[in-house]
């Protein structure tokens, strides 16, 4: 059960709605209320005041990616930090990078409150000094904390500054429990109200030497334990309610559970999304290429969450400095546009006095900085291949495309309009270059973009294109208890058919076998299985595998990712004594902790199922497994289970005995899209034809396919991108600005949804009757064609039913800019 939305955190929450009574706009007729709507559109409310902390992705540097290049965890002297502070002020603070933040180390003891205290050797003339200095360059400047405390501080049972008969050794849990992932401290006792007192005087502390940023680490659910065994979210609540009082930034590490990802965003304004990006190498490099790679499955998981208010954070971005980095050039640009598109904090991890000139040209970049401070995460079309294309939506209208190549041979990478929500052409330019190149039609190629290389654009739909807006873009307000899906979307599917063709009369061909079609196998070799790390392909294994191949990592941390739509899905693998744990993700969450070793007397075990999922609500789910120990973890196949959509999965086609194949539809008949046979379209009234809930696949094109089996995949229309939001509550309403000529509003009609008022620019339009007595997507309920070009508004309030559905919006580009 997802938690309730408040309204998101953006600039389009925060515009007031124009009241404009827009005379002579017809409408087209719908089902009546049962009282007169109000004739002016419901107002969100702003959830973000103009001076929000977390308005904007900062920018900066932190000190960590150093402490483990150079093998010092006391490498944050006063000096190294003073020589970051100045390097910052003279080549980057023009461009917006203003934040100085020491990492772990900083503290040498505490003070007669059991407060932490700067250490006299790292800072001999103080703390206070290198603040000064940084707040001198203007710039803000950031300290590092974990939850808990230390025992030494529990055993010493020290006043709480400001809260007479509170004792440090009070508030602690009892019997005494972990706090941190390293067992550092001890877990403090938030149902003492002596606890938030203790921490509000660590606060008070931090604001009276000019501390503007916390980075708050081994936060739990997530930094490696997501079993419950540790939680530290009763730490953030107690940190976040006495930063924000005192104007601190509040920063969350490290790959948080995404399972409270509403938690995190109500209390911070930033937190990490995965390990760290430091590759632990030494003095080689800052980070490797797989510690890249393995953030795109993360954020096609998190893109969502981020926005004005609260972001994604993705780690250091060690792109300065070559020599160092552990990247190749094309790497090196391909991270900062991944950074730059996700609107992550970007804040370098390079030793600053050492950027070489490319780096220098990466960080200060104008328009790749706009991207990022524009504040709309990107989204990928797809991560079932490794060229991929992310794109993002942005409020004056225009889309950021990113096309990445994240394969191992120099590729084109193609987007297509349809697939970001645009319908007509449109103006390219290359944000890294500045180039324009062009209107494109339909789509876009980047030509022999390099392995893991990137290309980013602007694209800009011209007159008359059409943009179709999400339901969950950042360009949506919502006000009232929305939620995302809740099981109330339906997904598009496809089911797979499998034909034989016989010739009984000669003896060739082999009947199918009886199938229901609910069962799908996926080969370890699928392209939509995203491998994060440095995996392996073993084939002609001759042991019994599933197609006789594995994919197979040596690397604790890698992980393997697929998307599905269905309701279950089975882990394949074997089991041996080489092999060990492995945790299992299912939508965000850790559900288990597998075990695939085997003692030395059992052998080894061949397709085996290490990990099932049934009864899922229908619709996607992502599927995450990550090595935890062990030489080695192998992955085989999955077996995905889909929903029933045909009444069967399989027939025989004799050619000596020709008869149409009928098939019965499972889904309301209207929601069918057609039939497919290895990517080509069969033909309508040609190739298949369909009377009511069955389709008869006609012996004509039938007895054009060889002898054989060939498999028929039957699809099936479903909400945009799969998802919905939704409502219970009359009353509740979502709101979109835009810039046009014409806007629709499409969803779904159904049984459980009512009446829904529509508003343009503020003033009553209609109301829209959404019931029907079957399940239909990607209805076009209003639409309103002859608007003045310009700046407009549209408003659907929930007025009756249990239930409105919002899907899309979908409106006419006039201008061009």
């Amino acid at each position: 059960m997802t938690k309730p939305l408040t309204p998101p955190r953006t600039w389009a929450a925060a515009a007031a709605v124009v009241a404009l009574a827009l005379a002579g706009l017809g409408s087209a007729g719908a089902a009546g209320a049962t009282t007169p709507p109000p004739q002016t559109a419901p107002t969100p409310a702003p959830t973000l005041a103009p001076d929000d902390l977390a308005a904007k992705p900062y920018q900066g540097w932190s000190s960590f990616s150093q402490q483990v290049y150079n093998d010092d965890g006391q490498w944050i002297t006063a000096d190294n930090i003073i020589a970051q502070s100045d390097a910052m002020h003279e080549k980057l603070q023009p461009f917006g990078y203003d934040h100085i933040n020491v990492d772990a180390g900083w503290n040498g003891g505490v003070d007669e409150y059991g407060r932490p205290t700067p250490s006299t050797t790292l800072y001999p003339d103080g703390l206070q000094t290198v603040i000064d200095h940084v707040h001198g360059n203007g710039q803000k400047f950031g300290l590092y904390f974990i939850p808990g405390m230390g025992p030494d501080v529990y055993e010493a049972a020290l006043p709480v500054y400001g809260a007479p008969g509170c004792t440090t050794h009070d508030i602690v849990k009892q019997p005494l429990q972990q706090a941190d992932y390293w067992k550092i401290g001890y877990a403090i006792d938030f149902s003492n109200p002596c606890s938030q007192k203790y921490i509000d005087s660590i606060a008070d502390q931090l604001e009276a030497w000019g501390v503007d940023f916390v980075k708050f680490d081994s936060v739990t659910p997530g930094s490696g334990i997501s079993d419950g065994s540790v939680d530290a979210r009763d730490d953030v609540a107690a940190w976040s309610s006495a930063l924000k009082a005192r104007g601190i930034w509040f920063e969350l590490s490290w790959a948080l559970d995404i399972q409270y990802a509403d938690y995190w965003k109500e209390m911070a304004d930033g937190w990490r999304v995965d390990w760290d990006v430091e590759c632990y190498c030494g003095d080689e490099a800052l980070t490797q290429w797989a510690n890249i790679d393995r953030l795109f499955p993360r954020m096609a998981e998190w893109w969502r969450h981020g926005g004005p208010g609260g972001w994604n954070d993705l780690d250091s971005l060690n792109v300065g400095n070559g020599k160092m980095d552990g990247l190749t050039k094309d790497e090196r640009r391909t991270a900062t546009t991944l950074w730059a598109i996700s609107a992550a904090p970007m804040y370098l991890g390079d030793d600053m006095t050492k950027l070489d000139d490319y780096g220098l040209s990466l960080l200060t970049n104008q328009d790749v900085i706009a991207v990022q401070q524009a504040g709309v995460p990107a989204q990928p079309v797809s991560t079932s291949t490794k060229h991929q294309v992310w794109y993002s939506q942005n409020p004056d209208g225009t889309y950021t495309v990113a096309l990445f190549n994240l394969g191992r041979a120099d590729a084109d990478v193609t987007a297509n309009w349809s697939d970001i929500g645009l319908s007509g052409a449109a103006d390219v330019r290359d944000l890294w270059t500045g180039e324009k190149l062009g209107t494109f039609d339909s789509s876009f190629t980047g030509t022999d973009i390099p392995i893991h290389g990137t290309q980013l654009l602007q694209v800009t739909p011209q007159k008359d294109a059409q943009v179709t807006v999400n339901d969950d873009s950042l360009r949506v307000a919502y006000d009232g208890g929305w939620t995302r899906n809740d099981g109330l979307q339906v997904a598009p599917a496809t089911q797979p058919f499998t034909l034989a063709t016989i010739d009984s009369s000669t003896g060739e061909g082999q009947p199918a076998a009886p199938t229901d079609g609910r069962s799908i196998v996926v080969n370890d070799d699928d392209p939509g299985i995203v491998y994060s790390g440095t995996w392996g392909h073993s084939t002609g294994r001759g042991l019994g595998d599933h197609d006789d191949d594995v994919h197979y990592t040596e690397q604790n941390g890698d992980a393997f990712q697929y998307t599905f739509q269905g309701t279950g899905i089975d882990f394949v693998t074997e089991t041996h004594e080489s092999e060990g744990e492995a945790e299992v993700y299912l939508d965000g969450t850790l559900v288990q902790t597998v075990d695939a070793h085997l003692d030395p007397s059992e052998g080894r075990g061949v397709q085996q199922t290490l990990y099932s999922a049934s009864g899922l609500p229908d619709g996607s789910h992502t599927l995450r497994v990550v090595k935890k120990s062990g030489s080695y973890l192998l992955l085989d196949r999955l077996d995905v289970t889909v929903e029933s959509l045909l009444d069967s999965g399989s027939a025989t086609f004799d050619r000596a005995a020709p008869a149409d194949v009928q098939v019965g539809l499972l889904r309301t008949p209207s929601e069918f899209a057609g039939i497919s046979n290895a990517g080509t379209p069969l033909v309508e009234g040609t190739d298949y034809v369909v009377s009511g809930s069955t389709v008869s696949v006609t012996q004509g094109y039938l007895s054009s396919l060889p002898i054989g089996s060939a498999t028929l995949e039957f699809s099936f229309r479903g909400d945009l991108h799969g998802d919905v939001h939704a409502t219970r509550t009359d009353g509740d309403f979502a709101t979109f600005a835009f810039t046009g000529t014409s806007v629709s509003w499409v969803g779904a009609t159904a049984p459980d949804q009512g009446t829904v008022d529509v508003y343009v620019d503020g003033a009553f339009r209609e109301t829209v009757d959404t019931h029907s007595d079957a399940r239909l997507t990607g209805q076009v309920l209003f639409s309103a064609t002859d608007l003045k070009d310009g700046d407009h508004t549209i408003t659907v309030v929930k007025a009756s039913g249990d239930v409105m559905r919002h899907d899309s919006f979908v409106y006419t580009v006039k201008k061009v800019k």
